[in-house]
């Protein structure tokens, strides 16, 4: 019983902010949020949940937290790059980290008090259409357009029956078996010439696609440059 206690009071003491969200992110990353209470993280640490809430206040508290955790591994976009080449790398790091911790699709932007790195990774993402020469409503569109195209693509890839190449092409046969090319002509030439072909992996699409993304709100700056120069 004394031993006990002397373990009980170690890991309280030994308990810090940091080690509860560390704790929450891998837990949710093993098990998805709903499976995140504070009575499990609580056992995972090996604490009371009461403990918890000296270094959280709440549940909600937990969640910001445990998204500005994640958003510390995501690439900040780079005053030396070219705009271009900065919210590339960005965006791929934020879908990268998105594949680490799918649990975090759907919160990232949620919280009604976000942590500094989240604050620091939204202000540097605005500064760089900003100083990119697009004006502010154009910054907020790119914007909203940009990370639409990251968050849907990354719960997209998530949502698939398939992982591997072997997988994606053996779900293609069994799809093509519903596609009488008559019926379905371009879903047909899709699958056998797409889809099915060596090498095939939808994740693939994700640079490509992107590159749209980012040419197109290159051309929307510069139309809304050229208009904003022509009026009176």
């Amino acid at each position: 019983m004394a031993t006990d206690r002397k373990r009980a009071l170690e890991q309280r003491a030994r308990l810090t902010r940091e080690r509860v969200l560390e704790t929450g992110v891998s837990l949710a990353d093993a098990s998805g949020i709903e499976a995140l209470t504070m009575r499990r993280l609580g056992d995972e640490l090996g604490v009371e949940a009461m403990s918890l809430y000296r270094h959280v206040a709440n549940k909600g508290d937990l969640l910001n937290g445990m998204v500005d955790a994640v958003f510390l591994e995501v690439e900040l976009p780079s005053h030396t790059d070219d705009w271009k080449t900065a919210l590339r790398k960005r965006s791929t790091s934020l879908r990268d980290m998105l594949k680490r911790h799918p649990w975090a699709n759907g919160l990232m932007d949620s919280a009604a008090t976000p942590g500094a790195a989240t604050l620091r990774h939204h202000d540097r993402v605005l500064g760089t259409f900003r100083s990119a020469g697009f004006s502010i409503p154009m910054t907020a569109h790119a914007l909203a357009v940009l990370d639409s195209y990251v968050y849907g693509f990354a719960k997209q890839d998530k949502a698939l029956p398939f992982d591997t190449e072997e997988e994606a092409a053996a779900m293609g046969q069994v799809f093509l078996g519903h596609l009488p090319a008559n019926d379905y002509p371009y879903l047909h030439e899709f699958t056998t010439r797409h889809v099915l072909r060596p090498g095939y992996s939808f994740g693939k699409e994700f640079e490509p696609g992107l590159d749209l993304v980012l040419d197109a709100l290159e051309r929307s700056r510069d139309a809304d440059q050229t208009g904003s120069s022509r009026s009176p």
